[in-house]
């Protein structure tokens, strides 16, 4: 029974999307469930690869995880499932003849990459399949209505700043350059250095905060985001799990995996999100896009900032 005396059962979600949807609720403490951390990553990251939850046995799954596979039964169960099968049930369901998991599916070939060509030539092709495969990931997982939300947030808010550190510094940079080759007032959070408190001091409500973080997330990047929505700016979060610190203060979470043999985090699948995400906002914006990318080269020709050709 949940506290207000409701069978937990009735609360046992029919579909992957209602499993995810439900797996932010309990992150944000907007439901009667309650997990404890480590159960809430568990949830958190099987529900970001359905296609592995659905075809592995609960076994490989706790081995995958590194937990006793009684806690994936005990999981199922405090979700109002009758127990795994009836959890995995709802995996099976959602890849099954759904072309959004084809290439999820195939990842397992895609990673089998021709080793022939030369141990050199194996890990660039071992990288690049791992990428493919991140980016059908966080394909398989996007809302039309959540994108188009952040678009237009992107493109008619008074003021956007974007705030990622460590890596993430490269994306955000990435980010904001293509934002500000289509509408003004928009930097980096602390472009100035002066720091994160000095710049969410020049935002006010209704103006955009986007923040950028994986797994070992960066702490100070979560404080921003929950400081920022506390005070009324629109939070927008590129991470890679619902059990992200992200998710709770942002309005949209896009969710994008990293999972490859790189040293480091992949941030191959973060870039293509975000060109696809700059695309929007163009589109979003309509002839003030294309006025401001023209007043844009008519400034680099002025300026004659490129090398003419031969």
């Amino acid at each position: 029974m949940t506290p207000d005396g409701k069978p937990v059962a009735s609360l046992r979600p029919a579909t992957l999307e209602e499993l995810r949807a439900l797996t932010v609720e309990i992150q944000r403490g907007e439901t009667e469930i309650s997990l404890g951390g480590k159960a809430l990553d568990v949830l958190s990251r099987l529900v970001d690869t359905p296609e592995q939850t659905a075809v592995r046995t609960i076994s490989e799954l706790a081995d995958a995880l590194a937990i006793n596979a009684s806690t994936l039964t005990r999981l199922a169960k405090r979700l109002g499932y009758a127990g795994f099968s009836d959890f995995q049930d709802v995996f099976r369901q959602a890849i099954a003849d759904d072309e959004r998991y084809f290439y999820s599916r195939q990842a397992g070939r895609l990673i089998s990459v021709n080793q022939e060509a030369g141990e050199e030539i194996h890990i660039l092709e071992r990288l690049a399949a791992e990428s493919k495969a991140n980016i059908d990931g966080f394909l398989s997982q996007l809302d039309g209505r959540s994108l188009n939300g952040a678009a237009a947030l992107l493109a008619n808010a008074r003021r956007v700043r974007v705030y990622g550190v460590r890596q993430f510094h490269a994306f955000a940079s990435f980010l904001t350059y293509g934002l500000a080759m289509l509408r003004t007032d928009v930097a980096l959070l602390d472009a100035p250095r002066l720091g994160e408190a000095e710049g969410l001091a020049q935002l006010s409500p209704g103006d955009v905060l986007v923040v950028a973080s994986c797994a070992p997330y960066t702490r100070n990047v979560a404080e921003v985001a929950a400081v920022a929505a506390r005070k009324g700016i629109a939070v927008v979060a590129v991470t890679d799990t619902r059990s992200s610190p992200l998710v709770p203060p942002s309005g949209h979470a896009f969710l994008v995996p990293h999972a490859s043999s790189f040293f480091s985090n992949s941030m191959g699948a973060y870039i293509v999100f975000c060109e696809g995400l700059l695309n929007l906002v163009a589109r979003a914006l309509g002839d003030r896009a294309i006025e401001a990318l023209a007043e844009r080269e008519r400034l680099i020709g002025e300026l004659q900032i490129e090398i003419d050709k031969p």
